[in-house]
């Protein structure tokens, strides 16, 4: 998979979280709060107050406080690396979070903003000690229908997204993946080059789309 399709990748699955409150859902705390992460989302996203554009940057904040209060980052930048984590000191480790952050960050709220109104049910909820799977459904204007599972961990007393799995495809892997490639046919560093890239790129094209 490209870096562009799995950027876009990121996109849609960033779409199943801004739906409208589902009419069924499993009973469970992990099911409970993604509900209440989706609520949240959704209220921000319907506030007339929010709407014109020149709250713009307010409701992008709001919006990117909803998604890290359920999304463990750190966690999700771990699994994305593998093995190859375990090789980078703090310093490493906390830069490549914050770009794996930011990257998601960026596709996610993109993406928010542009939502319809999908039907979206919560099916079934498995919980393994501090570990939760949240099976949910999708259903597009078009009658098309599709799976969507949240895989949580036990953070405190929060249940954190570290994954989330579209059709049996898996976002963290998907990443894996693609990162590990570029390290094993270059090298580490140009992982991070890449990523620093398409940050730089990505702040360009916003600052072009705000000033027109």
């Amino acid at each position: 998979m490209s870096w562009k399709r799995i950027w876009i990748s990121a996109a849609t699955i960033a779409l199943f979280l801004s739906l409208a409150a589902p009419r069924q859902s499993a009973a469970g705390a992990p099911t409970d709060q993604v509900r209440a992460t989706v609520d949240n989302i959704t209220s921000i996203l319907k506030n007339p107050a929010l709407k014109n554009d020149a709250r713009r940057k307010d409701r992008r904040e709001q919006l990117r406080r909803a998604i890290f209060a359920r999304f463990d980052f750190n966690e999700m930048a771990a699994r994305s690396l593998g093995a190859y984590w375990r090789k980078l000191t703090p310093q490493q480790q906390d830069e490549f979070t914050r770009l794996f952050t930011d990257l998601l960050e960026r596709a996610y709220i993109d993406q928010i903003e542009s939502y319809t109104n999908e039907k979206f049910t919560y099916v079934k909820e498995t919980v393994d000690q501090d570990y939760a799977d949240v099976q949910s459904k999708i259903q597009t204007a078009k009658g098309e229908e599709y799976q969507l599972n949240y895989r949580l961990r036990l953070v405190g007393k929060e249940w954190k997204v570290y994954d989330v799995v579209v059709e049996n495809i898996s976002l963290v892997n998907n990443y894996r993946s693609q990162f590990n490639r570029v390290i094993a046919n270059q090298s580490y560093d140009e992982l991070v080059r890449k990523l620093k890239d398409k940050q730089i790129q990505t702040a360009t094209d916003k600052t072009v789309t705000d000033k027109r």
